[in-house]
């Protein structure tokens, strides 16, 4: 069992990458960071705590993120993508009993519990990422043992921009911090995601045939996050769960392919969160310490087939 800390902006892809980690009898999930994204701060801590009392977990802290990008500029959010509340057409209840919400300390404290012990996967903004940094130093997250992360689009269009993912676009300098200063990470980008494809037909299997305490919330949010695809890539047959991708390449090493090039984030300009990286047939030689994994390739029938045995499982009793 892997222990796992999610920084996360729930939104639909990261509510599916929650129920995931949730479920999955491989994943100790140790805590989630809550914040900006796809939707504000606090409807993101909200959509989390939902998350966690629905499944019966509300002993996984939430440690609450930040507000918006570390340059402080305006927050383009996107409710015809995923909602106003973030899981498209529901809503949290008002109320929710038992929610206690960590200050940024927890994410040290869970560090140094976990040392040598833990991997970060992110599948928001890096704004949190990077500010550990700057709060705690370099050092700050030398015993994370690795760092799975969605974001990036190398070589292929970007999702906000011609060239720039959302979660690269919106804290550049964030995003461009975390690749220098990170070590061990694994990057999981539009070039793959894009093609993690989930059908109305299998999450209308899973609707009907899913034993966990999620299963009235999947077609509901699965529906309005397709219809979203629809109109803005016409013709996808299903909607891709982007930040899943991260979570199921760790428990499955063959799943994702990955090539060994540094990795830099355009921080200003008209290029703002272009992802950077050599792919001549011989690069500029870089320093060991400063190489990240880019995943170019992946076994799409493989996530297919894991979405699907993860959701039918219903595991939600872990220790």
């Amino acid at each position: 069992m892997v222990n796992v800390l999610m920084f996360a902006d729930p939104g639909i892809d990261d509510s599916f990458a929650i129920m995931y980690a949730l479920l999955n009898p491989k994943i100790n999930l140790v805590g989630i960071v809550s914040g900006y994204g796809n939707t504000p701060k606090e409807k993101s801590i909200k959509n989390t705590a939902y998350l966690l009392n629905l499944g019966g977990r509300d002993d996984i802290p939430i440690i609450a993120g930040t507000a918006g990008p570390l340059l402080g500029e305006p927050i383009q959010y996107y409710p015809e993508i995923h909602g106003k509340e973030g899981l498209g057409p529901i809503k949290p209840p008002e109320n929710l009993a038992n929610v206690k919400v960590y200050d940024f300390n927890k994410i040290l404290e869970i560090v140094t519990q976990y040392k040598n012990n833990l991997v970060i996967v992110s599948v928001g903004r890096l704004t949190e990422l990077a500010l550990m940094y700057i709060l705690y130093g370099k050092d700050a997250l030398k015993d994370v043992n690795a760092f799975y992360i969605m974001g990036g689009a190398f070589l292929v269009p970007g999702n906000i921009t011609a060239e720039s993912e959302a979660n690269f676009y919106t804290d550049p300098i964030a995003a461009n911090s975390v690749m220098e200063k990170g070590r061990n990470i694994f990057l999981h980008p539009l070039n793959i995601t894009n093609k993690a494809i989930i059908t109305p037909d299998i999450i209308d299997y899973l609707a009907e045939h899913s034993p966990t305490p999620f299963r009235p919330l999947l077609k509901p949010a699965f529906d309005y996050y397709f219809k979203a695809y629809q109109k803005n890539v016409p013709g996808i047959k299903g909607a891709p769960m982007h930040d899943v991708v991260p979570l199921m390449a760790l428990i499955n090493p063959n799943l994702v392919k990955y090539i060994s090039r540094r990795v830099r984030v355009e921080e200003f300009g008209t290029a703002k969160g272009k992802s950077i990286a050599d792919f001549r047939p011989k690069p500029d030689k870089e320093r060991p310490e400063d190489i990240d994994y880019i995943g170019m390739e992946a076994d799409i029938q493989k996530f297919v087939e894991d979405f699907i045995e993860i959701f039918l499982q219903g595991n939600l009793q872990k220790t």
